[in-house]
C-alpha cells in the first residue's frame, strides 16, 4: 500500500480555489470590490510567477473569514461549492483517486489554500486526508491569522514530514501529482513524481527528470 498525494487547485480541479473564492465574494459583494479584484489577481500572478510572499497573501485571504460571523461564512461557502467548485471538477481526476483507491492507496491532499475552503472539497473528492494552510480559530470566530507552518512550497514539505511522524506513513514508494514547479521541493520527495497539466517551469523540470507528464482536463 502505497501513499497517493494530490495537489489540488489546477491539479485535482479545473481551477484554482483559493482565487475563485475571492472572485465569489466579490461578485456577491460581500467585499471591496475593485480593490480585491486587483489584489487577489496580483497575488495569484506572483504564485505562478513563483514569487508570493505567502504572509502577505495570508493576511489578505484570510481577512474576509474574520470580519463576518461563522454562520454567515458557511452559507457562503456552501454557495461558493455549488457555484464555483461543481463546475472545474475533472472526471479524469476522479478516475485517478479511484485508481489508486482500487490499489489500496492512502489518499492525502495537500494544498496551500486554507482549510475553510479546501475541507469541503476533500470531501466532495472522497480523499480522507488533507493538509492544509491552517486559519487561526479561536472563540467561535476565525482571527484572520494563519496557525503553523503554512502549507507552501518547502511548508508542504515540513508539514508532510510532521503527518508521517504522527501516522506512521512513509514516503517508500510514493506518489505525488501536481501541476506547479512551486511544488518542487515535494516533488523531490517522493518516489513517483507527476506532473499534470504543469505550467511551463514544472513542464520542463519534469522533462529533464524524466517525470511523468498528464493531463486530467478535456476528453
Amino acid at each position: 500500500m502505497s501513499l497517493a498525494i494530490f495537489d489540488l487547485d489546477n491539479t485535482l480541479l479545473g481551477g484554482d480555489s483559493d482565487y475563485l473564492w475571492g472572485r465569489f465574494l466579490v461578485e456577491q459583494g460581500l467585499v471591496d470590490g475593485d480593490y480585491y479584484e486587483r489584489e487577489n489577481q496580483r497575488f495569484y500572478d506572483q504564485y505562478h510567477a513563483g514569487r508570493l510572499d505567502i504572509h502577505e497573501f495570508l493576511a489578505f485571504m484570510l481577512r474576509p473569514l474574520a470580519e463576518n460571523p461563522l454562520a454567515e461564512l458557511l452559507q457562503w461557502r456552501a454557495r461558493f461549492m455549488a457555484e464555483k467548485i461543481q463546475p472545474i471538477l475533472l472526471p479524469k481526476a476522479t478516475e485517478l483517486l479511484d485508481q489508486h483507491r482500487a490499489a489500496g492507496d492512502t489518499l492525502l491532499i495537500i494544498t496551500a489554500t486554507n482549510r475553510f475552503i479546501t475541507e469541503p472539497i476533500a470531501e466532495l473528492l472522497d480523499v480522507p486526508h488533507l493538509l492544509a494552510t491552517e486559519p487561526e480559530f479561536a472563540d467561535g470566530r476565525y482571527t484572520g491569522r494563519s496557525r503553523g507552518i503554512p502549507c507552501f512550497q518547502h511548508g508542504k514539505v515540513e508539514r508532510l514530514s510532521e503527518w508521517l511522524d504522527v501516522t506512521g506513513h512513509k514516503l517508500a514508494d510514493s506518489w505525488f501529482y501536481s501541476d506547479s514547479h512551486n511544488d518542487l521541493p515535494l516533488l523531490d520527495q517522493v518516489t513517483y513524481p507527476v506532473a499534470v497539466d504543469p505550467d511551463a517551469i514544472l513542464a520542463e523540470h519534469a522533462r529533464q527528470r524524466g517525470w511523468p507528464i498528464i493531463s486530467l482536463r478535456g476528453d
